[in-house]
This record gives C-alpha cells, sequence and structure tokens, in this order.
C-alpha cells in the first residue's frame, strides 16, 4: 500500500481512542492506522457501541483484514493501561502517549508514514510520567531536532473552512509573550507561514498581520512594538516576495480575513495573531468541532484536533470525532 496515515491514541484515560474510532468508523480510509494499546481500542470499540473487529498489525505499513479496525501497538508501552481509570490524570497513560508519539515519529522520519494525526494528550499526565515537554508541539520539536541538536523552528496554526491564524508566541505567560515579540521573530513567523500555505496549494498566499495593541497601536500611542517589531518584520517579508501586509487592528482583522463564501470571501489566506489567545478566540468562536491544530516548520506533516482529552466525558461515548476526521482531512491536504 501506499504510506499509512498514523493516528495515535492520544491520552487512554481520555476521549481520544474514542475519537480517533469514531473517526476510523466514519471514513474507514485504506491509509489510516492506528496507533496505541490494542485493548484500549476494543474497549473504546465498546464503547461507541459498533461491532467492529480489531486488527492488530505487526507493522503500521501492514494490510489489515477487510472491514477491521486496524491497530498498530508499539513496542515499550507500559502495563496497565486498561486499568487507569477513566477521566483522571495517570503517569501511566502519560507515558503511553508519549510512546505512540515517539513511535508514529519515528515511522514518519523512516519514510514509511505519510502523515501524523496526533489524539488530545493530558499535560499533567506527561509530566507525572516524567516527561519533560509541556505538550506536543515542544515534543515533536525535540523529536525533529538535526544531528547537531538544533531544534526546527515551528508554529502553531489553527485552521478551519473559515479562517487561518498562525500564532507568533504560544504557552507563555502574556507578560513574557510581549517581550518574544520581536522583529526576528515576526518574521521567521511569515516565511514560516508563506511556505507552508504554498506548500498547501496557495500560490500566492496573501497574509494579514495584526497589531498587539488596541487600533495596531494608534501611531504609537497605545504602545510602539508595531512601530519597533511588527511593520519592519512585515516590510522585510515584503522585500522577500513574501505577500504580507498589516499591522492591522487585532479587533477587525479576523473579521476580514474570515472566509464564508458566497456573502463574505475572505480578504487573506491566513492572519498572523502576536499571542495565544488573541489568535486562537476568533477560531474556536466559529466552532471547535471544525478546528485544527497544525505544526508548521516540522519536517513532517502534523495535525491534531481542536480540543483536549474531556475527561469529564471520557467512556460516555458522547465524544464528537468531528475535529478529528477535519485533522485527517488536513492531514492528507498537506501531504498531498
Amino acid at each position: 500500500m501506499s504510506r499509512p496515515l498514523l493516528i495515535t491514541m492520544g491520552d487512554a484515560c481520555g476521549i481520544g481512542p474514542e475519537v480517533a474510532v469514531g473517526a476510523w468508523a466514519a471514513d474507514r480510509g485504506a491509509d489510516l492506522r492506528l496507533v496505541g494499546d490494542v485493548e484500549v481500542f476494543r474497549r473504546a470499540v465498546e464503547m461507541l457501541g459498533l461491532a467492529l473487529p480489531v486488527a492488530l498489525l505487526d507493522t503500521p505499513t501492514d494490510e489489515p483484514p477487510p472491514d477491521c479496525l486496524p491497530v498498530w501497538q508499539p513496542s515499550g508501552l507500559p502495563d496497565g493501561l486498561l486499568r487507569q481509570p477513566l477521566g483522571q490524570i495517570s503517569a501511566v497513560a502519560g507515558a503511553a502517549a508519549a510512546r505512540c508519539i515517539e513511535a508514529a515519529v519515528a515511522e514518519q522520519q523512516a519514510g514509511r508514514s505519510s502523515a501524523l494525526v496526533t489524539a488530545p494528550i493530558h499535560k499533567e499526565a506527561l509530566h507525572a510520567a516524567g516527561v519533560s515537554y509541556p505538550g506536543h508541539t515542544e515534543m515533536l520539536q525535540a523529536l525533529c531536532a538535526d544531528a547537531q541538536g538544533q531544534l526546527p523552528p515551528v508554529r502553531m496554526m489553527l485552521a478551519n473552512d473559515q479562517l487561518r491564524v498562525v500564532l507568533v508566541t504560544i504557552h507563555v505567560a502574556l507578560r513574557q509573550a510581549v517581550d518574544l515579540i520581536t522583529a526576528g521573530r515576526v518574521l521567521q513567523t511569515l516565511r514560516i507561514t508563506d511556505a507552508a500555505l504554498k506548500r498547501s496549494g496557495i500560490a500566492s498566499p496573501r497574509i494579514a498581520v495584526a497589531g498587539l495593541n488596541p487600533h495596531a497601536g494608534e501611531g504609537g500611542l497605545f504602545g510602539d512594538e508595531e512601530i519597533q517589531h511588527i511593520a519592519p518584520a512585515v516590510e522585510q517579508a515584503r522585500s522577500l516576495g513574501i505577500h504580507a501586509s498589516g499591522p492591522f487592528a487585532p479587533d477587525t482583522i479576523f473579521m476580514r480575513a474570515r472566509h464564508a463564501p458566497p456573502a463574505h470571501p475572505g480578504e487573506f489566506d491566513a492572519v498572523v495573531a502576536m499571542t495565544h489567545d488573541q489568535g486562537l478566540i476568533p477560531v474556536k468562536y466559529l466552532g471547535v468541532e471544525d478546528g485544527v491544530n497544525v505544526t508548521l516548520g516540522l519536517p513532517l506533516v502534523r495535525t491534531s484536533p481542536d480540543h483536549g482529552t474531556a475527561f469529564d466525558i471520557a467512556g460516555t461515548g458522547r465524544a464528537d470525532p468531528s475535529s478529528m476526521r477535519a485533522a485527517i482531512r488536513m492531514a492528507r491536504q498537506l501531504s498531498g
């Protein structure tokens, strides 16, 4: 077969296995393989009330029997995963989630997988397992370091059918985020965004840049980050042939970029936002169930659903796989 698309299990105590199984059952694509504990996936099948056999594969590229859920269980998973209480933080579940990510990334690096879709993990469970990374993005970045240990510059993009937003800063305190907004970092974000959108088939991406301050600083009246850092980065990007513009007032630029034809065609293909909440609130307001998290800048394709482990509904069979299905569609698009 062609190289499979791998879907990691996520935290076994959350809804990751359920949305992975639900997405596969809705799609049943021949390219999909689930990565994780086979018994956890069998439990998820039961939770969803599906009459679905589960096939344990020796390698991700093996062909499963017809109409069977294809599961590859990597070596090194901890014992006792099914004994961990659903909806609670577990070091065992954190360790298993990390191992699945490591194994799936190794498959991509070896050229045996086309793309990676990651089900939600829990940061506290990772920490309890002794995994030092705060989340998927940082772990994937470390796993993709070059031979000299140099980390690839990465950015988070959250996208749905109406809006794409790329973040200059991610999981840091707001006070620290302001200090991280430099001309170099904004320019790097623009270059990463431009390259990623071109790979997805947009020949000349139109990228809007949001300001940091109210009214984009109003000419320095409300802050000078736009004058000192953001505007110079936009000008330098334009000199490199990147179709960037701004900085624009952040309270209106997302509405201008929103693509909802025929009544409202978007003016831009993506918005570069300065901080986590500035960028993610407008995307999530349009519908968490349709959102996809894409890590840009990695030497591989990685997407994930736009939601967390949802411990409060884990095991109830009520988890909505829509965002996981959207992440799968996006991964296919980005991997060609």
